[in-house]
């Protein structure tokens, strides 16, 4: 799958559950659980204890795609992509990821807040700027900000968003959504509270 397809898959489903749990089974059933709710992109943080072993357990199966996200270095990039991963996220500009993710034909979403910053992730080889953290510095303000003078670059804001905004984002000009806390909250998942996460994400695919 190109990296192009890859963009497109993630503007089709909209939302982008990134998955950032202390222990690695609960990462699992969030994504068990956020699957059964009908979503298909997961972007997996290497802060996950065993993050690319379930990278490589769930991107081999039809129908996902799968994302690596906090990826530190060039050679964390490269264990992901071997391990499967469809597109490599940081939220920082490192332009030593470039390399493996063009090598790979992978794309990546380097993070920025100001309009220097976009540039420089641009040139870094970003394919998607990733706005983080977006609540904070401005929300659906600021990303309609950025998109006035960056029309054509895919922005993908994350951070504190919660539900009632999803339809502000993409008035603003997002091209998909990144959603931590509110679909993949780990005291929820602790407590087996399935049908909240469930009603949650089921909401979200909804607006």
């Amino acid at each position: 799958m190109t990296k192009k397809i890859v963009i497109e898959r993630l503007r089709h489903a909209r939302i982008v559950p990134v998955v950032r749990t202390i222990r690695l089974e609960h990462a699992r059933k969030a994504i068990l659980w956020l699957r059964e709710a009908g979503m298909s992109v997961f972007e997996i943080t290497m802060t996950i204890p065993g993050a690319c072993d379930l990278i490589a357990e769930l991107s081999g199966e039809p129908g996902i795609i799968i994302g690596a996200g906090t990826v530190a270095d060039a050679n964390a990039a490269k264990d992901c992509i071997a391990a499967g991963a469809s597109f490599i996220v940081a939220p920082w500009i490192d332009p030593t990821l470039s390399a493996p993710c063009l090598a790979a034909g992978v794309a990546l979403f380097l993070g920025a807040i100001t309009p220097t910053e976009v540039r420089l992730a641009l040139a870094a080889g970003a394919d998607v700027v990733k706005i983080f953290p977006a609540s904070s510095v401005g929300g659906p303000t600021h990303i309609k900000a950025l998109t006035s003078i960056f029309p054509s670059v895919p922005f993908c804001p994350t951070g504190g968003i919660v539900v009632p905004d999803i339809p502000n984002y993409f008035n603003a000009g997002s091209a998909f959504i990144g959603m931590g806390g509110a679909l993949v909250d780990e005291t929820r998942i602790a407590n087996n509270d399935k049908a909240d996460i469930l009603a949650t994400a089921r909401q979200i695919l909804a607006l």
